[in-house]
C-alpha cells in the first residue's frame, strides 16, 4: 500500500479486502499524511511497516504510533521477511540500482500508478495510490513473499 493521504474510508475498506485474504502485515511506501490515517490500522488490528513519504507532516505523531503494531521508518529501509530481503521506499529515485538489485522485492509510492517490473531478478512493485485522488481509483497490492505472485486490488 501507498499514498494513502488521509483517506481513512478507503484504508479502511482496503485493509477489510487484506484481512478477509489472510494478510496480517501491511508494507506502506509512504504518504500517510496526518496521524488519523493510522486508525483503520489499529482499529483493525492490521500490523504495519512503512516508510514517511514526502507529504507526511507530522512524522513525529505518526513515530509515536510505535509499538502498537506499527513501525514507520526514514525512506529507504531494508528488512529481511522469510528469507527474502525487501526494501520499501517513497521515491525509487531514492535508491541506486545496485540498491535495488541487492533485494528481492522492491516497494515504492510516489507516483500514484500501479505496476510491477524487474530489475535482474528484483521484483519492483508500485502498490498505486489508495487515496484514490489522483487518478479516480484506489488501489493496493498484496504480495506473496514465497512465491513473488502479486494480486493487484481496485475498490
Amino acid at each position: 500500500m501507498a499514498d494513502t493521504h488521509d483517506r481513512v474510508p478507503a484504508i479502511a475498506d482496503l485493509l477489510d479486502r487484506f484481512h478477509s485474504k489472510g494478510i496480517t502485515m501491511v508494507m506502506h511506501a509512504g504518504d500517510y499524511c496526518s496521524p488519523f490515517s493510522l486508525s483503520p490500522f489499529h482499529q483493525k488490528g492490521m500490523a504495519l511497516l512503512g516508510v514517511f513519504g514526502r507529504n507526511d507532516g507530522d512524522r513525529e505523531s505518526l513515530s509515536a504510533a510505535r509499538g502498537v503494531g506499527t513501525e514507520i521508518y526514514e525512506s529507504p529501509h531494508s528488512f529481511e521477511v522469510g528469507g527474502k530481503r525487501v526494501l520499501i521506499v517513497h521515491d525509487i529515485a531514492e535508491v541506486s540500482g545496485r540498491s535495488i538489485e541487492s533485494h528481492d522485492f522492491v516497494v515504492h509510492g510516489s507516483s500514484h500508478l500501479q505496476g510491477t517490473k524487474k530489475v535482474g531478478t528484483t521484483l519492483v512493485i508500485n502498490p498505486g495510490e489508495a487515496c484514490g485522488w489522483i487518478h479516480g481509483k484506489c488501489t493496493a497490492m498484496i504480495l506473496d513473499t514465497d512465491t513473488g505472485e502479486v494480486e493487484n486490488i481496485t475498490l
